[in-house]
């Protein structure tokens, strides 16, 4: 019996440190184009609270989104020590292609994951390149899509990435823009024969009638801006509403199909999109197992210091637990986790995976 084992992950972490203080002059604005007359440092002080963020990161105005891909990708492979030419799949996520910092307009073509091949100079043509636009859950689906393509014999190895320059599609007038960041974080999928390590199941849900346009694209707050160009807007309480409602139901019905029960989970790791929100989602999953509190470090983040770089925020976490680089969490061989992500669509999905 074969099973979808991940023998690589690499991430990268732009260089440029944006800290909460770096808005402390930043004028904001409502969504009917009001401006905000409570201080600055009083908005900053309750984000950082609400959110747990207290800087994020930029990419240089030389890199661009395939960029900082085919760098997490390269990593992984390197990682994974395989010839990067018995590649069968690439597939990258992300959301808004490469854009320029120059302007918002977005780069879809070639696609990024063709873009990745190119900069990684993998020249098999049996190596199929895509990309996955399904929000921030888009890495995941990713990893869920090469696990469907192992299983139906067409592939054995695939280079998963999830990467995001979200700093340049998002309106600096908004007070919701000092959630997002930039970064990448890449796998190494292998179809294995193997019966104690691997993918254990998965689980995914879209809900696109009153929730398709929580997150969207529409003009700056910025009553002086110009209304041709749209930037990232996102309706953080229907977000977190629906979040509560739907992802803890997602995740319970995706580590039910593992078997194993719920006190064998080690680890979450869910989108790092907002720490309460994140809290309370994984305080509502155990509730769903009749367990009061969630256990003490089931839950790491990075999200304080890394912001939300959406695709990229799973795998770049994995990552930094896997190679020691976060000293409150460690992974051993055997260990079972979980990852989880809702996002634009509205989109949910959950992968449960034994190391």
């Amino acid at each position: 019996m074969g099973r979808s084992v991940i023998t690589g992950t690499g991430s990268y972490i732009p260089e440029i440190i944006k800290k909460n203080r770096d808005f402390a002059n930043q004028k904001f604005f409502s969504e009917d184009n009001s401006e905000i007359t409570i201080e600055p440092h009083i908005i900053i002080d309750k984000f950082q609270k609400i959110t747990g963020i207290a800087e994020r990161r930029y990419v240089s105005d030389d890199l661009n989104t395939s960029d900082i891909a085919a760098l997490a990708g390269k990593k992984a492979i390197e990682h994974s020590d395989i010839d990067k030419e018995t590649l069968d799949l690439i597939i990258v996520a992300h959301n808004f292609g490469d854009v320029s910092d120059k302007s918002i307009q977005a780069d879809t073509v070639p696609s990024l994951a063709s873009r990745v091949k190119h900069l990684l100079a993998i020249r098999n043509p049996n190596c199929i390149a895509f990309d996955v636009l399904f929000g921030c859950p888009g890495w995941v689906l990713g990893v869920m899509q090469a696990d469907a393509f192992f299983k139906a014999g067409m592939a054995k190895k695939a280079l998963i990435i999830g990467a995001e320059t979200l700093s340049r599609v998002i309106d600096v007038y908004d007070r919701d823009s000092m959630i997002f960041s930039d970064g990448a974080g890449a796998v190494v999928l292998e179809y294995r024969e193997t019966t104690n390590q691997g993918i254990l199941s998965s689980s995914a849900l879209s809900h696109s009638i009153d929730e398709a346009y929580y997150l969207s694209m529409n003009k700056s707050y910025n009553p002086g801006g110009d209304a041709e160009i749209k930037y990232m807007k996102m309706k953080g309480r229907k977000v977190y509403e629906y979040a509560l409602k739907y992802v803890p139901e997602a995740m319970k019905d995706c580590f039910d199909k593992t078997g194993l029960p719920i006190s064998s989970l080690k680890k979450i790791f869910i989108h790092q999109a907002n720490e309460k929100m994140d809290e309370a989602i994984v305080q509502a999953l155990y509730k769903l197992y009749g367990i009061p509190t969630m256990p003490e470090g089931i839950m790491p983040m990075c999200i304080q210091y890394l912001g939300n770089s959406s695709v990229a925020t799973i795998p770049t976490l994995y990552d930094l637990i896997l190679k020691g680089l976060d000293e409150k969490h460690e992974l051993q061989k055997g260990d079972v986790v979980l990852f989880a992500s809702v996002g634009a669509g509205m989109n949910i999905n959950a992968v449960s995976y034994q190391l």
